[in-house]
């Protein structure tokens, strides 16, 4: 039987859909942190340990969180998914496609060069250039969003507006990254969350938020969204700009009706999605990890 570790410290409901699905596909699927895997030369032939895959490393691995922590022990994590595609074993989504989402700059770098629709974006270490660029959109009208260069679920966004300031280094880790806020609609606090699965849009959600911040983590409603053709060209195109073998792309429209990709998600949670979507989320998947050869075929019985 194959056998693949899905890369998650906290297994939960996305963890037991992806196993059962899996198991539905006769593959053994067993969860695994990164934070058990270590370095050893002179144990292991390919230099490292996945502790429950010895001796033998998966046929394939999914990953649905990469866990934070010190900047070497993340780096250390990564090299362990970087290896893993190295010595021919798939990683879904890759390492590198991780590394570029995660990284909020790189992600808006990648989108402009591809020609992806997304908000005005600056982003700097030099506070005197970040309150600049504070004053200068402010001053015709504009506000700002200032997110941290890494993180998720809405934590740690705030909007600011004329006579703000900036927050100081330490609330930022040192590196200012500042949007241009998207003016909808009054009182329409809503953006989209659509699920890129292999080469397909293949669902979508309107999230409403309680205010401007419209992650269901912070408590927006999730309704179902019909998929019309402008959304899901855009979210293909995001998530080939990335280089992502699924993701969670989030779009926003303006008052004139222009859309506008915020985020590109490596590793989007479903839940929300999978309650308003006719179909099992975890079960495609699956089906895109084996059909497009992230597993030789003799493993799908």
């Amino acid at each position: 039987m194959r056998r693949v570790a899905i890369i998650t410290d906290d297994p939960g409901w996305h963890g037991a859909q992806l196993r059962r699905a899996f198991k539905a596909r006769g593959i053994e699927a067993r969860y695994l942190s990164l934070t058990q895997c270590r370095v050893d030369l002179a144990a292991s032939p390919h230099g490292f340990v996945m502790a429950g895959f010895e001796p033998q490393l998966p046929d394939a691995v999914f990953v649905r969180g990469v866990p934070g922590g010190t900047l070497e022990q993340v780096v250390l994590r990564l090299d362990f998914l970087h290896l893993l595609g190295e010595i021919g074993i798939p990683v879904y989504n890759s390492a590198r496609a991780i590394e570029k989402s995660v990284d909020k700059a790189m992600t808006s770098l990648l989108l402009k060069r591809a020609g992806v629709p997304t908000p005005a974006t600056w982003t700097t270490e030099n506070p005197a250039e970040a309150r600049q660029i504070l004053l200068r959109e402010t001053a015709s009208g504009g506000e700002l969003v200032i997110k941290p260069l890494f993180g998720s679920q809405g934590q740690g966004l705030r909007r600011l507006a004329a006579g703000d300031d900036i927050p100081g280094a330490d609330d930022y880790h040192g590196v200012w990254y500042l949007q241009r806020y998207i003016a909808a609609e009054p009182g329409q606090w809503r953006d989209w969350r659509v699920l890129v699965i292999g080469n397909a849009a293949v669902a979508a959600m309107v999230r409403r938020g309680r205010s401007w911040i419209n992650n269901v983590a912070q408590g927006a409603r999730c309704e179902r969204a019909e998929l019309e053709e402008p959304m899901r060209r855009l979210a293909l195109d995001a998530a080939r700009a990335v280089g992502m073998d699924y993701a969670g792309v989030d779009i926003m429209r303006e008052a004139d009706g222009r859309l506008q990709v915020i985020e590109v998600n490596s590793i989007p949670a479903w839940k929300g999605l999978q309650g308003v979507t006719g179909f099992n989320i975890a079960e495609r998947l699956v089906e895109d990890f084996v059909q497009r050869r992230r597993l030789p075929l003799e493993a799908v019985c």
